[in-house]
């Protein structure tokens, strides 16, 4: 028994010296996994031209939203001019029809006092041929006046529902130029605010140098434009609508760009050519496309001061040629009516209001 306790001791022994004398492992915490040595590159600042370029094509996408606001705003109000027309027509209508009943009332009534006798009946009643046929040219005419009055009571049902669907019909247009508006006018201060805050990110020295480029860009458009004999007399005559379109325009110089605006402290593109021949007692189209779309074209070879050159495929902008070559124009957010070459943007023709 003793040797059996002293070979189990012996046993334990040594199995103890043996964990002792083994290499511990240490326990460490995890090894990250290896991370990218570098961050990806940052993306090439933009070149100052590079920037003018995208405030000008944000301008110009705010400018075209315009025009879609300012058409819906237009065909808003023909449409409650209409409506104003319609309601003065229901209400005529309607007094219309009440008269009508009132005369089919009054021969009703009229009948029934005579007793609504046959002709041959009274014949005998009275004992009179002329008496008698006396009455029955009367009773002829008064049918005759019936079925006239019959008729017309029933032309005014028919127009009355008429006006009333055409009202309906316009309210309908009204509300869905009224989205078209809240859409543009969202769009409009959409790239206006990105365009603004593109400009407001740049150093005062690189917004005064991104003036001067816009200057030089302009300036370098405007005399390749000449050299290319696009133009080949500068100093047409104005018509006398002209001349006074062109005073009242060149008046508002120096007045803000405001989209939308028509004036009298503020103008964008089309609201400037608009309310100037107006002045001129020649209304045309309130907004640039509706311009191009609806006044006579003529050549640019054959301008003349007070023509509107219409610019970029989208019909976005106008300006009014005053000769020499220059245009005034109100030109974007930012900006005041000014004087500027003619050929400083893309030509998409030229429109004459009084041809």
């Amino acid at each position: 028994m003793n040797r059996r306790h002293c070979a189990t001791a012996a046993i334990t022994l040594v199995c103890a010296l043996a964990l002792l004398t083994a290499p511990v492992q240490a326990m460490a915490a995890p090894i990250p996994e290896p991370g990218p040595t570098s961050t990806a590159p940052a993306a090439p600042k933009k070149s100052l031209e590079e920037v003018r370029e995208e405030i000008d094509i944000l301008y110009r996408k705010a400018g075209a939203a315009t025009d879609a606001y300012n058409l819906a705003e237009e065909q808003s109000k023909k449409q409650s001019g209409e409506i104003v027309r319609l309601t003065k027509s229901i209400a005529d209508g309607q007094a219309r029809i009440a008269e009508l009943k009132d005369r089919a009332g009054a021969q009703a009534r009229e009948q029934y006092r005579s007793g609504g006798l046959p002709p041959g009946a009274q014949l005998v009643l009275s004992g009179d041929p002329d008496l008698f046929m006396d009455g029955v040219n009367q009773a002829r005419q008064g049918q005759q006046a019936t079925k006239g009055m019959l008729t017309e009571l029933e032309q005014a049902q028919e127009d009355l529902e008429t006006y009333t669907k055409d009202a309906s019909l316009n309210r309908e247009k009204i509300e869905a130029n009224r989205v078209k508006q809240a859409k543009a006018k969202k769009s409009i201060n959409a790239q206006i605010a990105a365009a603004e805050k593109i400009e407001s990110q740049l150093a005062k020295e690189e917004q005064a140098r991104l003036i001067q480029l816009e200057k030089d860009a302009a300036s370098t458009a405007q005399a390749a434009w000449l050299s290319s004999g696009a133009l080949k007399d500068i100093n047409r005559e104005a018509s006398a609508a002209g001349k006074q379109a062109l005073a009242f325009a060149t008046a508002q110089i120096g007045k803000p760009y405001v989209w939308g605006a028509e004036g009298p402290g503020s103008y964008d593109c089309s609201g400037l050519t608009s309310q100037a021949w107006a002045a001129a007692k020649q209304p045309i189209p309130r907004t640039s496309q509706e311009q191009w779309r609806q006044l006579p074209h003529v050549a640019i070879q054959d301008m003349r001061p007070g023509d509107l050159i219409i610019y970029h495929s989208d019909a976005s902008h106008v300006g009014m040629y005053v000769g020499d070559g220059s245009i005034v124009h109100a030109p974007r957010p930012g900006r005041h009516v000014t004087l500027t070459g003619a050929g400083t943007m893309q030509i998409l023709g030229v429109v004459r209001p009084d041809k």
